[in-house]
């Protein structure tokens, strides 16, 4: 069951990175890699992409990670549709999931810790870092407090992987196991994509 919003809603994840390249097979380090991870050349493409696409949106409000990756993106965004980047909101609960002990290792490595069985990664947190669920958990409570305060709105959220495939199934209603499906799948949320709420 969808939900019934007060708000429309944009989701756009940052643009490419290293992470993505090269590094496809590294988890990004909490919040983020040192020295923070930057935006490729496609990456700034994909940026203004994604800009040129939401110049007929009106966006009235952005809400993003504060993550390098996403504040970049988030520039380019906002100066090809004109938002004043001082209004910008900024929000901590918005970085990308914390992969706590296995930052920075194989993702072969994180993913041996669930015996490969990715379904536990919802219920169960990776050792100094958080699970799906929480993840899940903070991006909702953004979304509420949005829901709360205004109404009518066009709201972009700039965010990551991980959680704007959390919060875009939340948002359509899809159990973990649709979740799972669409990631195996290949259909998440890709670099530079925007997702209509």
């Amino acid at each position: 069951m969808k939900l019934s919003l007060k708000n429309k809603y944009f989701l756009l994840r940052h643009g490419k990175t290293i992470h993505q390249t090269e590094k496809k097979d590294i988890t990004y380090l909490y919040p983020d890699d040192n020295p923070p991870c930057i935006l490729l050349e496609e990456g700034i493409k994909e940026a203004h992409l994604a800009g040129e696409k939401l110049k007929q949106k009106n966006i009235d409000l952005i809400f993003a990670s504060e993550v390098l990756r996403v504040r970049q993106t988030v520039e380019i965004v906002a100066g090809i549709i004109g938002y004043d980047l001082k209004k910008v909101i900024y929000d901590q609960r918005l970085r990308d999931i914390n992969w706590g002990v296995f930052g920075g290792k194989s993702k072969k490595e994180a993913w041996a810790y669930y015996n490969n069985d990715i379904l536990q990664k919802f219920g169960k947190p990776a050792p100094q870092g958080e699970s799906w669920d929480q993840c899940r958990q903070r991006m909702i409570a953004v979304l509420n407090e949005i829901e709360n305060k205004f109404e009518n709105r066009n709201v972009l959220i700039v965010s990551h992987g991980d959680p704007l495939w959390l919060l875009e199934g939340y948002l359509k209603g899809k159990s973990n196991e649709e979740l799972i499906h669409e990631m195996k799948n290949n259909q998440d949320i890709k670099t530079g994509e925007i997702r209509e709420m």
